[in-house]
């Protein structure tokens, strides 16, 4: 059939399955949409049944597109279109104008931008779950649907923030506004705007959306008010809005429209492909079954049968009662308790949007049962609610939900240690020491939704919560979901459904994922033994018995459940209630009568009382009292601030730092300088101010932030999962533009001024140094040279380093003037920090004197911003603490050193002083504050952890992001001071310990017989570098367990923010430590440091720690550095050892260039790698020789090359060529790159990878810039030189070599890649890969290579300024550049990523049929 009359697009989706048939004149002649809860064969053959039914039997070119249609694809022999080239395809032809297409879809969001035949996608990555399934979760916590939220949504009066960032952050933000009582419709258009704010903050990253804008996708097709949520944020008018009528259905029609001539089938062809089951490969992994028998589950059963509390029916009771409340996030319960302690009543339920009608309707039950003589003496609530309760009902006593929680769990088991506590929203694990509360988790901001997940889940399959949890418990299969948030296990559910997962494997891995989640996420144990012998599981959750099972599984150990775990909070209140009674006392609680008469009505106001303008819930009751929440002070409440006159050192550095004031414009004589009020600004401004002031600058200072200011940023933050502090620099930038500025000035400080002489360094954190650069690189009119913004890489370390870089910056002003000026502001910042610190000994001696109790609330500098610490500070006050910053007085004490970590970073330094002084204090606590996505707190947190409780003090850590919901934070305060109370109620003794570690040195005795691992982190590279080392005498081997199970075994031994390369190395290392291969006392461990900013030079700490976890602190850790960071007696960094891992090198780069470039063209498949095993014998011959000859080594650099060149490859076959670039062990290791050369060499393109000694160089030449520009040692910079003049001699045989073959590029010089990187990133960027990943991604692009994948750990941070901070700039400058920027996890979807790659390989190939055609017009014109 020559002639396509008939066209079928099928679309699978994460969610639902879409098909349309067209005809030759794209007239749609059937077309339908239908959810598949999981079952896509059934449902699409549903849908191609009706078309045959109604069309009869068409022969159609059938195509299939979406996330889901690949493996399908394959099965029914139809061909598979990447589902954006589907879209565009259907756009061209329906609506040629668009410029921006914004699709949504149940998983997946795109926004499309086409621009002069260009297509760019951007799509969400591994976060960002904000898209139709998130709309329906939400949906179901206000008990309707989507088509019910879009009907509330028409008729909203305000609306709400709510965190757009994910959907259990929302899911924190919409739980407490439901339960003080805000409306569904203002929820509901809230909702959508949180899509909205998603949608445009997290996919345009940076790219702004201007012109005709198409809206697609079952979504936006059907939920109107969502889409008026789009026009509206986005300010179009009626012109620049395109209506389509089939708009869900455009990637069905798309796929149609691409359908292939030399495809057909009948209709009933079709259909019939589809009646048989498909099997599909699993690449999900699988766990074993929670039980293996029926037998095995009585005995569960039966076990867990015997913990059960005492009953006695009420209405036959005498004697006292006492009442308990516990007003959770999503239910409210109740207790009643006899004197006793058994249990007369309880009552269990959902919230319905209201806890008090709830809790009204359990107490109306109450008294209907309470016999006459029956008196309830005393009433506590606890939970969410707890003070709305206390409040509505005027209760006796409110009592912290941990607190209360500890008391129900021992009276089931006095001896309790542990209670694991899962609930709807809250996950929480109470350790429990000498009969107090010891320590609290709870889950942050993220990994919540534990049974609220497993509900919406159960859902979303048609199933029943029940009925769902019992297929779990015989599964056969069940998947392996990880540990990281629920959007990550939502996409590996659906791939696993793809893979043909049955509802029984999803519900057991669930299960799994749960438990997993909260042991090794939230609690952070490695091994969950550390919980405790006696361990009381309790919340709504472990009423599911797969949960419970998959619990005593992986814990190993025998758990008790209550038979009441789902009320263990309302049973401990009365419980507290019953014991703090005292004979003959009242109780204040409402009578019946005025419960049954109790009006309340609930209003929403605004508190004009500060910049935080908290939302207000007002409930009002009868007789006039109200009850207001939302407050984060006491003002709101109509109280003055602060008036029990408690110190709150955050507000007074605020105004120390920031109430300057500015010239006049009349006397600014030079004009006018914009400081963004933002991260380092919160150290230095005192500094910046004097200095430019004393130039004759009027000053311009951004105003404090607010939601505002960020609103404003939004569209040219590049990266979603950067810290809330860097993305409001954003807003601020913006803020000064709209101020018409002369210039603003915004400096990147690459060292912090060295207030700690024995620390390892005193670097910036790699935001705060560079984040100046995504700014520039990312904000348009600084890129269109609107405003002139001026970022000079500086350190700022001493006076000196400091001048001299002004001078070099300022070279229009006099030198002497700027000399002057930049002393004047030395010395104010010096009494700026001075004056800190007097504040703080005052402080101290308030707290003495009026014998209260402090806390030093320790972060950044920047947490001081109330937009960022959301008034945690004033939340502390209202308990009657005084509250200290971690610089009022990190300079009263020094952590004993060698610390567990390098201590490089000067902010955290001070933390670590800090900690080590609170440790020697009764009357101080800390608490840390920590930035959701702040990489470098897998550090700190760790390491302040250690130093407070090895002097038996308490760590808090508090995270926080853009939510300003502190209910968690609440809880974590309360827990402290409660278990504060207790310790000093028993007159607790502590003793202070030291925080220094004891490392083991590796000694020339141990050379002799031990065996020293390395993690392996480049194949191709290591096989020879190994053989380098045992030449030099050392029993060396590289790791062969880069693997998925070394990844899970990491995140059992590092912390979980740390970044999945420190995961693959520790894992490799304590995977095979665990093995039994080795002779633990035999045993060492090699890992390199380069000393940077980055979180890299602190693996060594990660492992030490991973060891002394591991019970194994007797192995020596060998740091391989040229900086001299550690040394050992045993292991020498020689001039023969340095020679033959750069021969290594060489080698392996040689190869590398080789392979990659021949095989996919070979006409012999297998014949390179033949032929590279051949040279890889002989390459290891050379590098353990005795002799390695110069002469010898050029000559085999050049044979090497020839016999690649001669291999017999089918030379006018054209592929894409794909360049992988990124952090190094990523980039290199295919373990951790999903094998990508492999998946891009499947998919018909050719890899490009740069050279591994061009990393080599890189680090050499940023010791001469620092020495220029930093003024770092001259020394080191000479021998850099030199090192660079070496290395590139040795490579440049190879380098001549490959310029003379046929089919090989020759590297460039490492001076040519600074030429490259500079006009986009200054080379003051030295963190991770720095400004030589922005070089590598420009070398590729000039040699040909357009196509880019940049593959980058998730939340990788120097990755957020050189890899996605510079896409927008380099698209700018190179407009046929097609980068994508991959992010690796443990967690992260392979759909995804296969999705994103496949989509760059496709424009690729279009790139390449365009380059063809046009060669082939010149070649006709040229005859």
């Amino acid at each position: 059939m020559s002639e396509m009359q008939y066209t079928l697009g099928i679309d699978i989706g994460s969610t639902t399955v879409k098909i349309a048939i067209l005809d030759q004149r794209q007239q749609i002649l059937f077309s339908d949409y239908q959810r598949h809860f999981a079952n896509i064969r059934e449902t699409l053959s549903d849908l191609l049944q009706k078309a045959y039914d109604m069309l009869g039997n068409l022969t159609v070119h059938p195509m299939i597109t979406g996330s889901g249609g690949l493996t399908l694809a394959n099965h029914l022999q139809v061909p598979f279109v990447q589902e954006v080239i589907a879209v565009s395809t259907s756009l061209q032809t329906f609506a040629p104008v668009t410029d921006v297409a914004i699709e949504l879809g149940g998983e997946d969001a795109k926004i499309i931008y086409f621009e002069n035949g260009n297509v760019e996608q951007r799509m969400n990555g591994i976060c960002a779950g904000g898209t139709g399934s998130f709309i329906d979760q939400m949906a179901s916590l206000l008990q309707t649907d989507a088509p019910g939220l879009n009907a509330y949504a028409r008729n909203y009066h305000s609306l709400y923030t709510i965190a757009a960032r994910c959907g259990v952050f929302a899911k924190s933000d919409i739980q407490p506004l439901i339960n003080e009582g805000a409306t569904k419709e203002d929820l509901s258009a809230s909702i959508f705007q949180a899509v909205v704010n998603q949608t445009i903050s997290g996919l345009a990253c940076g790219k702004p959306i201007r012109g005709h804008v198409a809206f697609l996708g079952g979504p936006l097709h059907f939920l109107s008010e969502l889409k008026q949520s789009f026009i509206r944020t986005l300010k179009l008018d009626e012109a620049h809005i395109i209506d389509l009528d089939n708009s869900h259905l455009f990637a069905a029609i798309g796929s149609a429209l691409n359908a292939k001539e030399d495809t057909y089938y009948s209709m009933e062809e079709m259909v019939g492909k589809l009646s048989f089951d498909i099997k599909m490969e699993f690449e999900v992994e699988r766990l074993e079954p929670l039980f293996a028998s029926q037998e095995e589950y009585n005995v569960f059963c039966s076990r867990h049968s015997t913990h059960h509390v005492a009953t006695s029916d009420l209405s036959a009771y005498k004697g006292k009662c006492f009442l308990g409340i516990d007003a959770g996030s999503t239910t409210t319960k109740v207790a009643l308790v006899g004197e006793d302690g058994s249990l007369l009543y309880s009552f269990y339920s959902s919230n319905n949007g209201s806890p008090l009608k709830t809790a009204i309707r359990s107490l109306k039950e109450i008294y209907a049962l309470l016999p006459a003589d029956v008196q309830i003496v005393r009433s506590c609530s606890t939970g969410y609610g707890e003070a709305l309760m206390k409040a509505a009902f005027l209760l006796d006593d409110g009592e912290v939900e941990t607190v209360a929680h500890y008391y129900a769990a021992a009276f089931f088991d006095p001896e309790v240690d542990c209670i694991l506590d899962i609930g709807g929203q809250d996950m929480k694990c109470i350790k429990i020491k000498n009969q107090t509360v010891d320590s609290v988790q709870l889950n942050e901001a993220c990994s919540s939704g534990c049974g609220s997940f497993i509900e919406t889940f159960a859902k979303s399959l048609n199933y029943g919560v029940e009925d769902f949890a019992k297929a779990a418990l015989f599964a056969e299969h069940p998947i392996d979901l990880g540990t990281r948030c629920t959007v990550f296990m939502n996409s590996k559910v659906k791939q696993a459904q793809k893979e043909g997962a049955s509802v029984s494997d999803i519900s057991a891995g669930l299960a799994y994922s749960v438990i997993k989640n909260a042991l090794f996420k939230v609690i952070k144990v490695s091994d969950a033994s550390e919980l405790g012998k006696n361990i009381v599981v309790q919340g709504g959750t472990f009423y599911n018995d797969a949960v419970l099972r998959s619990f005593e599984k992986i814990a190993d150990c025998q758990a008790i459940r209550p038979d009441i775990a789902g009320i263990m909070g309302a049973f401990g209140s009365a419980l507290i209630a019953r014991e703090r009674y005292k004979e003959g006392a009242c109780t204040s609680m409402l009578t019946i009568e005025q419960i049954m008469n109790l009006q309340f009505e609930t209003s929403m106001a605004k508190c004009k009382g500060c910049t935080n303008n908290c939302r207000l819930t007002i409930n009002k009751f009868t007789g006039g009292r109200q009850y207001i929440s939302g407050n984060r002070c006491e003002r709101g409440i109509g109280k003055a601030r602060t008036e029990n006159g408690m110190p709150n050192l955050y507000d007074y550095k605020l105004k120390r730092l920031f109430s300057y004031e500015p010239l006049a414009p009349d006397q600014a004589k030079r004009g006018t300088v914009g400081i963004p009020r933002v991260l380092n600004m919160y150290e230095n401004y005192p500094f910046w101010f004097t200095f430019f002031t004393k130039l004759g600058f009027r000053v311009v200072l951004s105003p404090s932030s607010n939601r505002k200011i960020y609103e404003l940023g939004i569209e040219s933050i590049p990266s979603e999962s950067e810290c809330y502090p860097a993305k409001l620099a954003h807003g601020h930038v913006a803020w000064l533009i709209s101020q018409k500025v002369d210039f603003i000035f915004y400096p990147a400080l690459f060292y912090e001024r060295d207030e700690f002489h024995e620390a390892n360094n005193h670097y910036n954190c790699p935001i705060v140094t560079s984040y100046s650069e995504n700014i520039k690189n990312n904000i348009e009119q600084i890129g269109r040279g609107d405003v002139l913004f001026r970022n000079p890489f500086m350190s700022f370390c001493n006076l000196q380093t400091v001048t001299s870089a002004l001078t070099r910056e300022f070279q229009e002003l006099p030198v002497t003037a700027v000399i002057d000026a930049a002393q004047d502001a030395w010395i104010e910042l010096a009494q700026a920090r001075e004056d800190m610190r007097r504040k703080g000994e005052e402080v101290l001696r308030f707290m003495k004197e009026n014998h209260k109790r402090g806390i030093v609330l320790a972060g950044r500098p920047y947490h001081i911003d109330p937009e960022i610490n959301h008034g945690i500070p004033e939340l502390i006050n209202s308990y009657g603490l005084a509250v200290l910053t971690e610089d009022s007085v990190s300079h009263l004490a020094k952590p004993e050193r060698p610390l567990i970590v390098s201590d490089q970073w000067m902010y955290h330094s001070r933390l670590y002083a800090a900690a080590s002084y609170v440790k020697t204090r009764d009357d101080l606590d800390l608490i840390q504050l920590n930035s959701f996505g702040c990489g470098l707190d897998a550090v700190t947190t760790d390491q302040v952890n250690d130093i407070l409780s090895g002097s038996d003090k308490i760590y808090t850590c508090l995270k926080i992001d853009e939510v300003n919901n502190l209910g968690a934070a609440r809880i974590r305060i309360r827990s402290l001071l409660s278990a504060i109370k207790v310790r000093e109620q028993k007159n607790k003794q502590r003793t202070v310990h030291s925080s220094a570690i004891t490392k083991v040195p590796f000694t020339e005795e141990m050379r002799k017989d031990y065996t020293i691992l390395c993690p392996q982190m480049s194949p191709i590279h290591f096989e020879l570098l190994q053989t380098g080392f045992e030449a030099c005498g050392y029993h060396f081997e590289v790791l062969d367990n880069a693997n998925r199970h070394a990844v899970d075994t990491g995140l059992k031994y590092v912390n979980n923010d740390a970044c999945y390369p420190s995961l693959i190395v520790v894992g490799q290392i304590m995977d095979a430590l665990l093995s039994g291969k080795y002779d633990l006392n035999k045993t060492a461990v090699i890992m390199t440091q380069t000393g940077g900013g980055c979180r890299a030079t602190n693996y060594i700490g990660f492992i030490r720690r991973a060891l002394e976890k591991a019970g194994m602190p007797q192995i020596p850790v060998i740091s391989l550095n040229l900086a001299g960071i550690e040394s050992n007696p045993g292991f020498h960094l020689n001039a023969e050892l340095l020679m033959r891992a750069a021969y290594s090198a060489l080698f392996g780069d040689i190869f590398m260039r080789c392979v990659y470039r021949m095989r996919p063209y070979e006409k012999e498949p297998g014949s390179v790698d033949r032929l590279h095993r051949k040279w890889v014998a002989k390459c290891r011959r050379f590098v353990s020789g005795k002799h390695m000859n110069y002469l010898t080594f050029r000559k085999m650099c050049r044979q090497i090359i020839q016999d690649f060149d001669a291999v017999p490859i089918y030379e006018d076959m054209v592929k894409p060529k794909v360049g992988i670039v990124g952090e190094i062990l990523v980039k290199f290791s295919p373990a951790a790159n999903n094998h990508l050369v492999e998946l891009l060499e499947s998919e018909g393109a050719e890899a490009v990878v740069p050279d591994l000694l061009d990393f080599m160089l890189y680090c050499f030449y940023n010791q001469i810039y620092k020495a220029d520009y930093l003024g770092t040692s001259k020394k080191a910079a000479l021998f850099s030189r030199v090192g660079i003049w070496g290395l590139e001699k040795m490579r440049s045989s190879a380098a001549k070599a490959f310029e003379k073959s046929r089919h090989f590029t020759p590297p460039v010089s490492i001076y040519q890649l600074v030429e490259y990187a500079n006009p986009i990133v200054s080379i003051g960027n030295q963190t991770g890969e720095g400004w030589f990943l922005t070089g590598e991604m420009i070398e590729l692009i000039q040699s040909g290579v357009n196509n880019i994948v940049c593959a980058q750990p998730f939340g990788c941070l120097p990755n957020h300024v050189v890899g996605k901070g510079v896409i927008k700039e380099l698209r700018r400058r190179y407009p046929l550049s097609n980068i994508v920027a991959i992010d690796y996890d443990p967690g992260a979807s392979e759909v995804n990523q296969l999705n994103r790659i496949k989509l760059m390989l496709s424009t690729a190939q279009k790139n390449l049929k365009r380059k063809d055609s046009r060669s082939r017009l010149s070649r006709k014109e040229q005859r």
